[in-house]
C-alpha cells in the first residue's frame, strides 16, 4: 500500500461503519442476481461475483483469509472476483465457535465439500449446455472449460441455480491446492481504521453504559450515591443490576450501571457513585494462602486418573528419586480490545453487534436472559481486537441486551481495561508435584504426576471440585513417555473466582511442569536434555490407551484412530528444532547465553521450541527463539508462522510477567502497569519457524505454540544461571 492509498483509506472512516460487504446493520449486502446458491456458504451471481461466507470470527489470526480460500480453491474461483462476508450467528453454518484451535481442523473437509458441490453444479450446467459428459469438463480460473469452449461462472450461475445440489462431490487432489497466494484480506481495513470492532458500532439514539461491578465475584452493592452521578452532564440513568450467584456460567456479574450519552460521561458518572460493596462468600479468597493449600493437596495421595505398572514398587526400588513441585498463578486474557457490545431490543426481538468468538452461545444466553426464543435474537459478529478465549464468554453481551430492553433504546456496554482485568474469567492457578525413579543404570523407571487446580467446570457446575478428563488430556493423560511405571493423580481444589479457558488452556501449566521436570531428569541423569528427552519418548510408534494407562481419552474432540498420539512426529519436531538452533554447538556461547528445549503436543499438533536466554541491562531476556511445528495439512502457511511467532511473545509474557493475585476476594492488579505483557524490548531479535510438510489430518495452530515456550525459557534460565525455575512468573 502506498501513502496515497493509506490516506484515502483513513478518509473513508468518516463515511460510515461499513466493512467488506456489510452495511450499518451488519447484514450482508444483496447480490446482483438470484444465481447459484449451492449452500449457505457459497453464492455465484450472474455477473460472476462469488460471495463466500466466513462463519468463524476474525481476531487477527486470518480466518477470513484461510477458510474462504478453502472453498474458493475447490470451486476454482478467481481470488480477484470473490467477496467475503461475515456470517451472523446461525445454526445453519454449524459450529461457529472460534475456539480450541478448531477453525481449520474442525471444518477442513466440510468447507472443501461446500466448494466442490458448487463446482459440480456449475460443471453440470455447462455440460448440459454443451451436451457433453460432465466428467469431460473442468472448472478453473472462474470458468468451466471443455476443449476450446469456455463458459464463465457468471454465465452459468442462473442455470446451475436451478439444479438440485448433490449430497456430495469429488474433491480436487490436494496437489491442485495452494497455488494462489493468500494475503490477509482484512489487512488494509485494519491498518487504515476501516475495520469495525465492537466499540465502533453506532446506532441512532444509542446510549453508552459502563458498570461498576462487585470486586468480589458474587458480591453486591450495599449502598451508593445516585445524585452525584446524575449531576454529571450527559448521564441519563443509574440502574442497579442483579448480583450473580454460583454457578456463574455466562451470567453478568451485576453491580450498578451508569447510562449516558457518551462514554466519558458514563465513566465520570460511575466514578461518582462511591459504592460500598458486600463481598459475599468469596471475600476470604487469598491466592497466596490458596497456593499453600494446593501444595498440601499434591503432597498427599490424590485420585488416580492414569495408571500403568506398579508405581509404588518402582519408586521404592529406585536408586535415585527426583522430586519437584511447580506452581503457576491465575492469568487474565487482556486482549487489546476490552469487551464491548451493542444491543437493540425492538418488537420483542434483540439485535446484537459484538466481537464474539461464539455467536451461537451468545444467542442462546441472550434469549434465556430476556425470556424470548433464540430465533428472536440476531448476533452480528464484528472484528475482534484479540480474544484468547475471553470473547467466547458472552456475559458482556447479555449485559447490553438487558439494558437495551430496560431502556428501550440501543445501548453499548463498554468495558475498560480495569474492568477487563478485574472481572475476567481467569485462567486457573495450579500446583503440581512430579516424582521420578531412576535405576542403577540411569534409566527412568517410574513417573508420578499429581496436579491440583480449580476446574473450568466449576464455573458451570457448583459442586465441581476436581479437574475432568477434558482438562487432564492436556498434558497429564496424554504424555507419551516410554516409562514402564506411570501414575497420574488429580487433587481437590475449590474455585473462588470465575475460571475460564485461555489460549492453550490447561496445557499452559501442565507443559510448564512436565517439560521443566524432563529437563531436571536429564541433568539428574547426567545427559544432554535432547538425548534424555528422545530416550524418554522412546521409539517412533502410535501410542495406545493401554500404553498410556488410561481407559479413554478425549483427544481434543477427535478419535485416536484419526489422530493417534504419534511419537514419531514428536521426535521429529525435537530433532528438527535442535538441528535448526545448532543445539549441539551451543556450549560455544559460554556463559553468555543459556539454551532451553521443550516440546508439547496439544490440539493434535506437535511443537518443539528452543530459546536462548541472555542478560540485557541486568535483566533476563529471550534473545532468540526457534520453533518447529507439525500441524498436519496446512492451509495458510503465512498465518501459521504468524501464530507461532505470536505464541512465542505470548509465552514470554506468561514466563516473565503473568500473574493475577487475589486478596480479600478481589484482584490486586488493574492495568498494564501491574499486569504486564512483553514489550518490544523484550521480544527476541529473531524468531525462526519451520513447518513440517505433512499429509496428516489438520491439527490446531492458534494455541499449540504457546505451551512449550515458558518451560523452554525456564530450562534456558537454568542453563545460564544454574537456578531452577519452578514458579511462574520467573523471579531471578
Amino acid at each position: 500500500m502506498n501513502r496515497r492509498a493509506f490516506l484515502q483509506g483513513l478518509g473513508l472512516v468518516a463515511g460510515g461503519l461499513t466493512v467488506g460487504a456489510f452495511d450499518l446493520r451488519g447484514r450482508a449486502a444483496a447480490t446482483t442476481s438470484k444465481g447459484l446458491r449451492a449452500n449457505v456458504f457459497v453464492h455465484v451471481a450472474a455477473d460472476g461475483l462469488v460471495t463466500i461466507v466466513c462463519a468463524r470470527s476474525e481476531m487477527g489470526q486470518g480466518v477470513r483469509s484461510s477458510l474462504p480460500h478453502l472453498i474458493a480453491e475447490e470451486l476454482g474461483a478467481d481470488p480477484a472476483r470473490i467477496q467475503i462476508i461475515q456470517g451472523d450467528g446461525n445454526p445453519a453454518y454449524g459450529n461457529q465457535n472460534t475456539d480450541g484451535s478448531s477453525s481449520v481442523r474442525g471444518v477442513y473437509d466440510q468447507l472443501r465439500q461446500h466448494g466442490a458441490v458448487a463446482r459440480a453444479m456449475l460443471v453440470s450446467a455447462a455440460a448440459t449446455e454443451w451436451k457433453v459428459p460432465a466428467s469431460d469438463c473442468e472448472a478453473r480460473d472462474h470458468a468451466v472449460f471443455h476443449g476450446g469452449k469456455t463458459l464463465g461462472f457468471g454465465a452459468l450461475a442462473d442455470a446451475a441455480g436451478r439444479l438440485s445440489p448433490p449430497k456430495s462431490a469429488k474433491l480436487r487432489p490436494r496437489t491442485e491446492l495452494g497455488k494462489h497466494p493468500m494475503p490477509l484480506v482484512d489487512g488494509k481495513a485494519m491498518v487504515t481504521g476501516r475495520a469495525v470492532y465492537g466499540a465502533d458500532v453506532r446506532l441512532p439514539g444509542m446510549l453508552v453504559a459502563v458498570i461498576a461491578r462487585p470486586p468480589v465475584v458474587g458480591g453486591k452493592a450495599l449502598r451508593y450515591d445516585i445524585s452525584p452521578a446524575l449531576k454529571i452532564p450527559g448521564v441519563v440513568r443509574v440502574i442497579e443490576r442483579k448480583s450473580v450467584s454460583r454457578p456463574y456460567g455466562f451470567h453478568p456479574l451485576g453491580g450498578v450501571a451508569v447510562v449516558a450519552k457518551d462514554t466519558w460521561a458514563a465513566l465520570r458518572g460511575r466514578a461518582a457513585l462511591n459504592v460500598t460493596w458486600q463481598a459475599g462468600s468469596n471475600g476470604d479468597y487469598d491466592s497466596a494462602r490458596f497456593r499453600e493449600a494446593l501444595s498440601a493437596t499434591v503432597n498427599a495421595p490424590c485420585k488416580s486418573v492414569r495408571s500403568r505398572g506398579k508405581i509404588k514398587d518402582a519408586l521404592a526400588a529406585a536408586t535415585k528419586r527426583v522430586v519437584a513441585e511447580y506452581h503457576t498463578p491465575h492469568l487474565a486474557h487482556v486482549p487489546m480490545e476490552p469487551p464491548a457490545a451493542v444491543a437493540r431490543f425492538e418488537r420483542g426481538g434483540c439485535e446484537i453487534w459484538a466481537p464474539t468468538q461464539d455467536p451461537d452461545t451468545a444467542r442462546g444466553e441472550v434469549a434465556q436472559a430476556l425470556g424470548i426464543a433464540t430465533s428472536r435474537v440476531t448476533v452480528h459478529v464484528t472484528f475482534l481486537g484479540g480474544a484468547f478465549g475471553r470473547k467466547s464468554k458472552p456475559d458482556f453481551i447479555v449485559e447490553a441486551a438487558l439494558l437495551a430492553r430496560e431502556l428501550g433504546v440501543p445501548v453499548r456496554v463498554q468495558w475498560t481495561r480495569e474492568d477487563d482485568i478485574q472481572h475476567d474469567y481467569f485462567h486457573t492457578t495450579a500446583t503440581q508435584r512430579l516424582e521420578a525413579g531412576i535405576d542403577a543404570a540411569g534409566k527412568v523407571t517410574a513417573w508420578l504426576h499429581r496436579t491440583a487446580f480449580p476446574s473450568i467446570s466449576s464455573t458451570f457446575m457448583p459442586m465441581s471440585m476436581r479437574a475432568g478428563e477434558n482438562e487432564l488430556q492436556q498434558g497429564v493423560l496424554d504424555v507419551p513417555l516410554d516409562i514402564p511405571n506411570v501414575e497420574a493423580e488429580v487433587g481437590h481444589a475449590d474455585a473462588k473466582v470465575r475460571i475460564g479457558w485461555l489460549r492453550s488452556v490447561c496445557n499452559i501449566h501442565h507443559a510448564f511442569a512436565v517439560s521443566s521436570f524432563l529437563d531436571e531428569l536429564a541433568h539428574a541423569r547426567g545427559l544432554d536434555p535432547r538425548t534424555s528427552l528422545l530416550e524418554l519418548y522412546g521409539p517412533a510408534r502410535k501410542v495406545t490407551l493401554a500404553e498410556l494407562g488410561v481407559d479413554k481419552l478425549s483427544n481434543y474432540g477427535a478419535s485416536l484412530d484419526e489422530h493417534p498420539i504419534d511419537v514419531g512426529r514428536m521426535r521429529q519436531v525435537v530433532e528438527r528444532v535442535t538441528a535448526m538452533s545448532n543445539w549441539a554447538t551451543r556450549s560455544s556461547d559460554g556463559k553468555k547465553r543459556g539454551y532451553g528445549l521443550a516440546a508439547h503436543r496439544s490440539f493434535l499438533t506437535y511443537v518443539a521450541v528452543v530459546v536462548a536466554v541472555t542478560r540485557k541491562h541486568d535483566k533476563l531476556v529471550v534473545d532468540e527463539a526457534w520453533v518447529v511445528a507439525d500441524a498436519g495439512i496446512l492451509v495458510n502457511r503465512d498465518r501459521v508462522r504468524s501464530q507461532l511467532e505470536g505464541a512465542v511473545i505470548f509465552g514470554i509474557s506468561l514466563a516473565f510477567h503473568g500473574a493475577i493475585t487475589f486478596r480479600n476476594g478481589a484482584v490486586e492488579q488493574s492495568n498494564f502497569h501491574d499486569f504486564k505483557v512483553a514489550r518490544i524490548g523484550e521480544a527476541p531479535s529473531q524468531i525462526h519457524t519451520e513447518l513440517v510438510e505433512s499429509d496428516h489430518a489438520s491439527g490446531g495452530i492458534g494455541e499449540p505454540g504457546v505451551p512449550p515456550v515458558a518451560p523452554a525459557i525456564a530450562n534456558a534460565v537454568f542453563a545460564l544461571t544454574a537456578k531452577r525455575v519452578r514458579n511462574l512468573p520467573i523471579q531471578i
